[in-house]
């Protein structure tokens, strides 16, 4: 930049309006509209760090390491732009346009980010069951889990009218008590902590699970790197994610937040909403859980 701000002129000042004139008359609609304003972002950034042809290959090799990574049970690109603050600002845009699209939509419940640890298609489970796989019972990971055993139930409601929403599908997973996900971690079983649930004709969940704690994203890549080279704690506070579906209503995807955790106000991925923090409460007389959580979701009409 120079002295007053602006964006240094001392190269070729056509270029990049040149490259955006490269786009044909039949190019995609979306793209037509949006590729100009990237590429301007995109070679202004360069311009203005002066960046050279070493450092584009370093982030070039970064983007392609992370691809090689990446797999249906890790998505390392996804939490690269997880830690850069990007997919929750992307959250926030497709938020606010279905806020404006809908006068219910203030009170449906926030969204938050999917996250890189996703698994489709985890089993579905009947209310009441738990999400701790059978043949995790009577090992060290479950001993570890036993203080954190938690009850969690609620109701999938109609923001607009509060009225229950039956056959409503909760998709939930979250880490273990040791920070990992069981697709990280060789001692839990597959598809442990995740299921599905079918809410009843009150629209009523309830599963078993752990209260959720708070985990470093992992080191053993790019994004991790990234993190260290800025030098910036990985933590993410406890949370627990959520997909919540019902027909006639728009998907939510969100996690919620143990509001007793420090890391509350300093997520490594910018993802925390007052709206989502919790408090998780003793249980009494249930020798299947120490603690319990009551949370409703509110679901936007479509």
């Amino acid at each position: 930049m120079d002295d007053e701000g602006k964006i240094s002129t001392k190269y070729d000042p056509h270029f990049t309006d040149s490259v955006i004139a490269a786009t044909g008359r039949y190019a995609n609609p979306r793209l037509k509209q949006a590729m100009p304003a990237l590429l301007r972002h995109l070679h202004d950034f360069a311009r203005e760090v002066d960046l050279t042809v070493a450092e584009w290959i370093a982030g070039v090799e970064m983007i392609n390491e992370a691809g090689r990574m990446s797999t249906s049970k890790r998505n390392e690109t996804q939490l690269i732009c997880d830690i850069l603050g990007l997919e929750s600002l992307v959250d926030e845009i497709t938020s606010k346009r279905l806020s404006r699209a809908s006068d219910n939509d203030n009170a449906a419940t926030p969204s938050a980010v999917l996250g890189p640890f996703y698994r489709a298609d985890a089993p579905t489970l009947a209310n009441g069951s738990s999400i701790i796989s059978a043949s995790a019972w009577d090992t060290p990971w479950y001993r570890e889990a036993m203080p954190l055993l938690a009850c969690i139930s609620g109701q999938v409601l109609s923001a607009s009218t509060r009225k229950p929403i039956p056959n409503a599908l909760v998709d939930v997973w979250l880490a273990g008590p040791n920070g990992l996900y069981e697709q990280q971690d060789p001692d839990q079983p597959d598809m442990n902590l995740r299921g599905r649930f079918r809410t009843n004709q009150d629209g009523r969940y309830e599963m078993y699970a752990v209260r959720p704690t708070a985990y470093p994203i992992p080191f053993d890549g790019p994004a991790g790197r990234l993190l260290n080279l800025l030098d910036r704690h990985p933590y993410r506070p406890a949370h627990i994610h959520f997909i919540v579906t019902a027909d006639g209503y728009g998907t939510l995807i969100t996690q919620v937040f143990d509001g007793e955790d420090k890391y509350t106000s300093d997520d490594a991925v910018f993802a925390v909403k007052k709206e989502l923090l919790v408090k998780f409460r003793e249980r009494k007389g249930d020798e299947r859980a120490k603690w319990e959580l009551t949370y409703d979701f509110l679901l936007r009409e479509v």
